[in-house]
């Protein structure tokens, strides 16, 4: 199966899982599970953040026994599977740099969300009379205030050490790139999705997933999923398609 798949995308797919049986296994049984966390990438402005954590958190996924587990790396290579061939189209220096490109445009509009988020509940800590940045340095850690103040200003300090706390990881963002360099290129072609049973065309496909991204991501309704690291790596997968579309010489399917 992988010996006919192209080179590049043979690869990412084969580090992809050696990281994961690496991250899920050896490293327990070494006693060593916080490099799991090591290799996934933090909020810029956390105390965890390594500046290589851009790159590894794309071959991190969710831990076997926590969250959505071995589905969480299936389906993403699953996917970049399926779109392999687009390797033999865009050529594999081109789609290497779509890989990384999308990966790491997916932290970064992921981190911009977070960003808000902090700035916002910092706003409202401040209009409570407590300034986060104080409590972080060490300057103030006391909370004054009425039995309700101290409980609205724990809250939102949680939420804060949440953003900063809680790591991004997965190859989702980067394949999110890969689909939307697809559907801009081949916006009529059409796609067969799992549990849909007809047929999508590509564009329809590609602005449905950021619509749903996007409403999912500022509603917080589904919270364990980085749903705008999805859109950053779809954005950048547009751009790239728009870029090179006029270079590649290939038939637009219908």
């Amino acid at each position: 199966m992988f010996n006919n798949l192209p080179p590049l995308t043979r690869n990412i797919i084969i580090i992809n899982i050696i990281v994961y049986i690496i991250t899920n296994f050896f490293l327990y049984a070494l006693q060593k599970p916080e490099l799991y966390y090591v290799l996934s990438a933090y909020y810029p402005f956390s105390p965890f953040f390594k500046s290589w954590q851009i790159i590894t958190s794309m071959f991190m996924h969710a831990p076997i026994a926590g969250g959505p587990g071995l589905m969480h790396i299936f389906f993403n290579m699953f996917i970049l599977y399926n779109f392999s061939f687009l390797e033999n189209i865009l050529g594999g220096k081109r789609f290497l740099i779509l890989y990384f490109l999308s990966g790491i445009g997916a932290y970064i509009l992921f981190n911009v969300w977070e960003f808000i988020q902090v700035e916002m509940f910092a706003r409202q800590l401040e209009r409570l009379g407590f300034n986060i940045y104080d409590y972080f340095s060490g300057t103030n850690k006391q909370l004054k205030g009425s039995a309700q103040e101290i409980k609205n200003q724990q809250t939102l300090i949680n939420n804060i050490i949440k953003i900063i706390s809680s790591p991004l990881l997965g190859a989702s963002g980067a394949v999110f790139g890969v689909v939307s360099t697809f559907a801009t290129i081949f916006p009529n072609a059409r796609m067969g999705i799992l549990f849909i049973p007809f047929q999508i065309k590509a564009k329809h496909f590609l602005i449905f997933s950021v619509v749903i991204s996007i409403y999912f991501g500022y509603s917080g309704s589904d919270s364990g999923t980085a749903h705008f690291a999805h859109v950053g790596g779809a954005v950048v997968g547009f751009i790239l398609a728009k870029i090179w579309k006029k270079h590649l010489n290939r038939f637009n399917p219908q």
